[in-house]
Parts: C-alpha cells; structure tokens; sequence
C-alpha cells in the first residue's frame, strides 16, 4: 500500500488549461502513487470543469489503483485523486456515455489511449471496452490510433490490440471499442532521424453510405500521392454504425518515425474535399524531418516519460498542449525533459530518467 503525503497540487488553468492537463495528472498520480489535487479544472476551455471524459478515466483510475477521489461530478472544478497501491489491470467497460450530462466530446479513444501506459505496466493481461465517440473533428479517432498510435507503442514494446465493433460518428455517438493490453517492459524511442520511408497509407472509412463514397475517396488521394511522387497504399473499410459518416486518415511510416493527420466528413461536404484536408495536413508535415506528428507526441509522452531507456524525437510545431503536458510530468518525476525549440515552431525532445 502507497504511504499517502502531501498531495502534488495541480493548477487546471496552466498552459492549455485543457482535458490533457487533467488526463495527464491523473495518469502521473495513478503510475507514481502520489496523492493529487487538481484546482481550476479546465478552466483554460469554454466549458470549465470536469467532463464526461474525465469522470470516465478518473473512475477506470480510482478502481485501478484503488484510490479515493474526493469530487469527481460534471462541472465540478476540483478534485483530489489519492491511489493507494500499485496499478491493476483491468477487465472493464468504460461507458462514457452514462455520465454524460454536460459539455465536451465524449471520445472512446482519448479515454482508451490514456490508459495505455499505465495498463503496459500492470504486470496482467487488460481488456478494455470503450463507449463513446470513435471518430471525431480534432480529436484521436480509431483509424489513427489503430494505424499510427499501436504502431508508435509497438516500437516502443507496448503491444495493443484494438478492435471496433460499432462505429461512432461525433460527438455524444455511441461507438465500441474494444482494447486488448499485454503486460509490457516499455522502452524508450531514440528517433532523432527518420531513416528510410517504409511506406505512406492511407484508410477511408465510412458508416451507412455507399461503396462509391469511399471509392471516390480513395480514387482522389491516389491523385495526389501522384503528383507529390509518392506511393500510396489505400483502402476503403465500411463501418458498423448506427449514423452515417466518413473519415480520412493518412500516415507515413519510417524506420524512425510516424507522421499522421486525419478529416471527418459533415454533412454536404463531398468525400474528395475531406481527403484534400487530411493529405494536405500529412504533406505539410512529412515533408519537414520531424519524427512525429504534433499529435502522436501528445498520445505518447506519458509512455516515453516512464520507459526503460532515452527517448529522442523531432515535431514539426510545439504545441500548447504538449509543452502543458511537459510541464505536469515534471511536477512528478525528477527526469530530465528537455525540449528545444518554441510554441508554435519545430522542437526537438529529449528524455533521460
């Protein structure tokens, strides 16, 4: 049993003042054992206090580790999260949906992925299933993190194994994922140079529309690979889903290194222009030499701060949100995190333990 001090207290409004601020604190205190108290819930967004995401993760924790939590209801702008042992795996079902009453999106994958690092290290088999969103605006989404996300920990000696069931198209949707986690001895990815590109793929799927939407899809992400010389392989995948829906990911994959970006269709918006949206924003990146997109260095910092071994890698722009994620790591662990470069720039990222 953890011996419980002085709480690590946690200003919500830092940085982003954001969900990655709070997920990452709480996944800190349940990895470490130490007490936290968080103040000023995301009150850096439109909508302060806690959401439907965060009470889904703060219970899958709590039950985890076997901590007590004091507040924990939607809207509320405090909490203290006190684990008292070492974290379990788990053979749960996460049901964002049922706490669901306030703002903010409600995705399975974010909730899934925040559990990863600290499943990998629970010395047991773990079996997730998620409710909630599957694929989403501006948010992780299944198709990148079964594509780009599980390869990323692969290399890094976490194996995962997702599945979806049901499709889940925006926000409040009722999609299922399910996530197998091997015990895991994660190690560090010292990715300071690509290396040979392996490949560049790209997967459309769709829910309740015709063959023909993905085909069109597919037919015009072939045009541009073309005209920007690259070798694309592609594939339309049709979804179980109670909506109808679209979604277009593109990644690159190198010795040493991934590159992803992602669109969601809306409605009345053709196929092509969604598929122009996610190869545009893959193409600006992969042409930098960054080793990972902006966005899988968020999903894999946790993971990196607690490996065996040096982590190193190259993002094409510093982000508020990572930089915020940097700074609450090193409320916990006295590690060497180093990141070179500014907001909104290219940086360089350094970790030694």
């Amino acid at each position: 049993m953890a011996v419980l001090g002085a709480p690590i207290v946690i200003d919500g409004s830092h940085g982003e003042g954001g969900g990655a601020l709070l997920r990452t604190a709480l996944q800190m205190a349940a990895i470490t054992q130490q007490p936290l108290r968080m103040v000023n819930i995301r009150t850096g967004t439109k909508n302060p206090g806690l959401t439907a995401e965060d009470i889904t993760l703060l219970k899958a924790l709590a039950l985890s580790s076997n901590a007590e939590v004091l507040g924990g209801t939607v809207g509320e702008q405090s909490l203290s999260f006190l684990p008292t042992r070492h974290a379990k795996g788990l053979n749960e079902k996460l049901d964002i949906e049922e706490a669901y009453d306030g703002p903010g999106v409600a995705s399975a994958l974010v909730v899934l992925n925040a559990m990863v690092p600290i499943m990998a290290r629970a010395g047991v088999y773990s079996k997730l299933l998620a409710i909630g969103e599957t694929y989403g605006n501006n948010v992780l989404s299944y198709d990148y993190f079964a594509n780009v996300t599980a390869q990323a920990y692969r290399r890094m000696g976490i194996y995962l194994f997702p599945e979806i069931p049901l499709a889940g198209f925006g926000r409040n949707s009722r999609g299922e994922v399910r996530l197998e986690i091997e015990p895991s001895a994660i190690a560090g990815l010292e990715w300071d140079k690509r290396g040979k590109l392996i490949a560049v793929r790209a997967v459309i799927a769709t829910g309740e529309l015709s063959e023909q939407v993905g085909e069109r899809g597919i037919a015009h992400l072939a045009r541009l690979a073309y005209h920007a010389k690259l070798e694309l392989e592609t594939d339309a995948v049709q979804v179980r889903s109670k909506s109808t829906g679209a979604f277009v990911t593109v990644w690159s994959e190198f010795e040493n290194g991934l590159i992803g970006a992602t669109a969601m269709g809306q409605r009345g918006v053709r196929i092509e222009a969604v598929a122009q949206n996610a190869f545009e924003q893959f193409f600006i990146w992969h042409k930098t030499d960054a080793t990972l997109d902006p966005f899988l260095a968020d999903q894999i910092l946790v993971a990196a701060a607690i490996a065996e071994g040096e982590t190193s890698f190259r993002v094409p722009e510093l982000t508020r949100r990572f930089l915020t994620k940097v700074w609450v790591i090193k409320q916990f662990l006295p590690i060497h995190l180093t990141v070179r470069g500014e907001e909104g720039e290219p940086g360089i990222v350094s970790i030694k333990r």
